[in-house]
């Protein structure tokens, strides 16, 4: 049986999965921009045997409430810190997809103590750009435009261009989820994540394991930025996938669902 809950955060509400509460390790995983919990449902069913999994409808995403004009990093942080709390978790591996890695690493700068590990999923720890923050600027006035034309176009590019034909039905299914957000909640999240300070110095800092995991042709973070960032923390993992995009864990399931799992192993050795 599916373990859905939620829980009153500042007023509103956020929602989460909880599964395998009776197992000892607890992996939580933070979804990316515009998605819900449900992008994680094949490795939920997967893991839950062996483990705790906690997964979380991000503020403005699935079935969370949105909070205003801007969800900085470090509130999103505060809301997976108190969805911990209500499912009185103390200690978890966290591991994050693009957004949802920033919004780890937020915790970890947050809440280190409540870590064992950290995964981050073709994500990185640098602030945004100018151009970057540019880019932000003009999605957001995109969105408030035509909303479902960005989304639309957003989706394919995210994977990599050799799989786009076999992942058709994966691709359509990520764009009916993404579909569902607002575009008041898709700005809040370009406005924080445009807000966000670099992070470089958590990962120096951590003392605990962390796992990189990045796609060869990820059009959105450079296999070098990368790389070079998982030579910063004084323990850490790096899988690099050939042929795979910006949504690794979805493109290599059958990879990286195996790798995150002994990654947790370890952080719990």
């Amino acid at each position: 049986m599916e373990q859905h809950r939620t829980l009153q955060f500042e007023g509103k509400t956020i929602h989460y999965r909880d599964e395998g509460r009776e197992h000892s390790r607890t992996l939580v995983l933070l979804h990316g921009f515009m998605q819900n919990l449900d992008v994680w449902s094949a490795y939920t069913l997967w893991y839950m045997r062996n483990m705790r999994v906690i997964c979380i409808d991000l503020p403005g995403h699935g079935l969370s409430s949105t909070y205003g004009d801007v969800h900085t990093m470090d509130f999103m942080a505060k809301a997976v810190r108190a969805v911990l709390a209500d499912a009185g978790v103390d200690q978890c591996v966290m591991a994050g997809h693009s957004m949802g890695g920033y919004v780890a690493l937020a915790f970890a700068e947050n809440y280190p103590f409540l870590l064992r590990g950290l995964a981050l999923l073709n994500s990185h720890a640098l602030a945004d750009s100018p151009e970057t923050r540019k880019s932000r600027r003009e999605v957001c006035e995109q969105v408030m435009v035509n909303r479902a034309s960005y989304i639309v176009g957003f989706i394919p590019p995210l994977f990599d261009e050799s799989r786009r034909g076999p992942m058709s039905q994966d691709i359509k299914d990520l764009r009916d989820q993404c579909l569902e957000t607002t575009a008041e909640s898709i700005v809040a999240a370009q406005v924080g994540m445009a807000q966000r300070p670099s992070r470089m110095n958590v990962l120096e800092q951590l003392e605990v394991p962390v796992l990189f995991v990045f796609g060869k042709n990820d059009s959105r973070i450079s296999l070098e930025l990368g790389v070079s960032q998982a030579l910063v923390p004084h323990y850490s993992e790096i899988m690099i996938l050939d042929k795979v995009g910006h949504m690794s864990f979805m493109e290599e399931r059958e990879y990286v669902r195996p790798r995150l799992k002994n990654f947790v192993d370890t952080c719990y050795a």
